[in-house]
């Protein structure tokens, strides 16, 4: 295992290297200086993991004699790409003007000033053409999504302001989309939660399960509350905790008692299929209709819908509901996994809300040109693998970003960030230990609000299950050479 670490590193370190030399003379050599730095750097840290006492000569002999082959690959790739790219170069008396109106996948991001096409490493430039349509798209796909789910929650909210239903809060809009990368590339879900409050007279009151529980045996039970007092202001409101007859004797009962709970507990189906039948009844009056048609497709415990445009593109989109934990980020959400069955009337507790906060932080310390969503969207869509998920990859990579600042994660070191992401993926296999992100977790940005809770609680392992199944251990373990094998095909050959 160690000789395939040690080796992709030498195929990185020594086809970077190559690649510069070769495509950029000696217009980079700070940068190419800075590369060499890093590379000791990298070493260093190999040994800190207690990898010098094996026998290096041996196994550099064994790379190297594997290395043959591609290195001459390497040499004859990088002096074709360098022939080309002097075919290709403009008539001087055109340079300017071919400079000013031509931008490459990286500018579209905002990649500052220095963005030239010949300012990328080239891997990083293959890896990003195969990466910017998703992400075009998706940045699209928000914009439509954000503003259709507001319009129609705008005209919910006037429908049932007077009402004892459910009351409708702005969706928040998260998931992979949101942050702007998605394992689904074209075909990602647009999730947004719609946070939801008790009508007037009611309250909802959270019972919870043990913390790390799976599934978590959350509930969301309803109870009345007095408004004697309170609501003496309000003409003809009456008290349904004291004055149940008067309430029904003018036919107003407490509607979300009896419509949408099974017992005293708000039921998650109940309220999806009040919700869709609002949405349907609701479409006729948005102006995207004369623009998308829509589906409601199946669901149970949330509102999916398919838009559809004129010219056949479509857009998934997911509503789910939650109901948040005091002031925190943290929601219990009518979402639950579908390979469990979950009662009704269970809510899982979702992270979602604190996710999207944590990438929207990083996103404001960032500069223009940092590509950590690059590195994420990569991993999550072509290091496809079915023993690492892409919650997997994202918490990993927020660990990362929390130790690794958003400035080091610029277009100049996509491949070591790369390489520290299966650097800090194999340390967790070998302890057998993920730690959930936000339990117990000193290193939190401050913008992220948690219930006390999850700060004095022991860390939830993630990888559970590798301690309790060697024989998941042992796969996770093939799966990850896979994936090493495959990120150092990626990186030689950009395939």
């Amino acid at each position: 295992m160690a000789a395939k670490m040690v080796l992709a590193w030498l195929v990185q370190s020594i086809f970077q290297l190559l690649l510069e030399v070769f495509l950029f003379g000696n217009e980079r050599d700070d940068s190419k200086h800075e590369c060499v730095q890093r590379h000791v750097e990298t070493t260093q840290l190999l040994q800190e993991h207690e990898w010098s006492s094996l026998d290096w000569g041996a196994l550099a002999f064994a790379a190297l004699q594997q290395l043959q082959c591609w290195v001459i690959a390497d040499l004859f790739f990088g002096l074709c790409c360098w022939l080309w790219k002097r075919s290709q170069r403009p008539d001087s008396s055109d340079e300017e003007k071919s400079s000013s109106s031509s931008s490459t996948e990286l500018e579209e991001e905002g990649s500052g000033e220095d963005s030239d096409d010949e300012g990328h490493p080239l891997m990083t430039r293959i890896f990003a053409k195969r990466i910017w349509c998703s992400v075009e798209s998706m940045a699209y796909g928000r914009q439509v999504v954000e503003e259709l789910v507001g319009d129609v929650l705008v005209v919910l909210q006037e429908r049932l302001s007077n009402s004892f239903f459910p009351v409708l809060q702005p969706a928040i809009g998260v998931g992979s989309t949101f942050a702007g990368w998605s394992p689904a590339g074209h075909d990602a879900v647009y999730r947004l939660l719609v946070p939801l409050k008790p009508p007037h007279g009611h309250a909802f009151h959270l019972e919870l399960g043990t913390a790390g529980q799976m599934p978590a045996k959350n509930c969301v039970r309803v109870e009345l509350e007095c408004t004697c007092t309170r609501d003496q202001c309000v003409e003809d409101m009456l008290c349904f905790l004291h004055h149940p007859e008067e309430a029904l004797q003018r036919n107003l009962d407490s509607t979300l008692l009896s419509t949408f709970c099974t017992g005293f507990y708000l039921d998650a189906q109940k309220i999806a299929r009040w919700f869709q039948n609002l949405v349907i009844s609701a479409w006729g009056e948005m102006t995207q209709s004369r623009h998308y048609s829509m589906e409601m497709l199946p669901s149970s415990r949330s509102c999916k819908l398919q838009l559809t445009n004129a010219s056949g593109r479509s857009l998934l989109v997911e509503m789910v509901f939650g109901v948040q934990q005091g002031n925190s980020d943290i929601f219990l959400s009518s979402q639950t996994t579908e390979a469990i069955f979950t009662p009704s009337t269970t809510w899982a507790e979702t992270y979602a809300v604190a996710e999207a906060k944590f990438f929207r932080c990083m996103a404001r310390q960032a500069p223009r040109d940092t590509l950590y969503l690059n590195c994420l969207q990569l991993c999550a869509s072509m290091l496809v693998s079915a023993g690492f998920s892409s919650y997997t990859w994202k918490t990993v990579v927020m660990h990362l970003l929390n130790t690794i600042p958003p400035s080091s994660w610029g277009r100049w070191d996509f491949m070591m960030r790369l390489q520290d992401i299966m650097c800090y993926l194999h340390g967790c296999l070998e302890e057998k230990r993920l730690d959930h992100f936000f339990f117990g977790n000193e290193n939190m940005p401050e913008d992220i609000i948690l219930p006390a809770a999850f700060q004095a609680a022991e860390p939830i392992n993630l990888f559970q299950c590798l301690v309790q199944d060697p024989a998941a251990h042992a796969k996770a373990w093939r799966e990850f050479e896979e994936l090493q094998d495959r990120l150092t095909r990626l990186q030689v050959f950009g395939v």
